[in-house]
């Protein structure tokens, strides 16, 4: 309940854009960058606002003269990190085929990378942390880290919160080096992140412990059935009028 409260209205929402997004003021063109500042302080900050950067597609969507690559990728960026919840297809699903725009100062980078970040995405919504690390630190993937994510605090910690939150859920015991592969880390580095999460890491066996959680404890369940025998008769009659 909490985190959908904080996904609806985020602390870091001033009045001005609560009043952008949530009255009809959304659908004024003329706020739009108002909307894109907003976005680049949440870059800037650690912050994070799903519908504000909603509204921004909705407003691209509407009005095609307005639309900005860089920002679409910023926006696709930030919502990578909310994995498990849907951010990132929410924003996929605001984005037309568009023509390319010929009156950009610059070739539009979108057609290439958008295919790069939907794969990132599917690596994150499989758990498949260490694939995405692969992928991220690759070539193919330079001028994302080099123009984008450089630019984004906080990226990879957040990114890295994404797999903690399933080592959490799935984890009472992780080997440190397999740990390590899912956040990209090892060493000291990794130690003091582990550290971070109030998990245990031992040194002698490499072996981390996670907190039991209510997600990570596997509790076994009776499930009684209770039925009267005027139910059991019907059924008992209705199999032998079928046969």
């Amino acid at each position: 309940m909490a985190a959908t409260a904080a996904w609806l209205s985020p602390p870091s929402r001033t009045e001005l854009i609560e009043n952008l997004v949530s009255g009809v003021d959304r659908y004024n063109p003329s706020n739009v960058g108002i909307l894109e500042d907003y976005l680049y302080h949440q870059i800037r900050s650690e912050e994070y606002d799903c519908l504000a950067n909603l509204a921004i597609l909705k407003l691209y969507q509407f009005n095609p003269d307005l639309f900005n690559p860089d920002v679409v990728i910023n926006i696709l960026l930030k919502a990578l990190t909310a994995e498990p919840f849907p951010d990132f297809n929410l924003c996929i699903s605001l984005l037309d085929d568009r023509p390319p725009n010929s009156a950009l100062d610059e070739p539009d980078p979108l057609p290439t990378l958008l295919p790069l970040l939907m794969n990132l995405y599917n690596l994150l919504h499989q758990c498949r942390f260490s694939a995405f690390w692969v992928l991220y630190r690759s070539d193919e993937l330079e001028v994302i880290r080099e123009n984008y994510t450089v630019e984004c605090a906080g990226f990879e910690d957040a990114i890295r919160e994404v797999a903690a939150r399933s080592v959490r859920a799935t984890f009472t015991r992780i080997n440190s080096e397999r740990l390590g592969t899912y956040v990209d880390l090892s060493g000291p580095e990794l130690e003091a992140w582990v550290a971070k999460q109030r998990w245990t890491f031992d040194s002698s066996t490499g072996v981390v412990s996670i907190p039991p959680n209510p997600d990570n404890q596997i509790e076994s369940i009776v499930i009684q059935e209770h039925i009267k025998l005027p139910q059991l008769s019907k059924v008992i009659s209705h199999t032998v009028q079928v046969k």
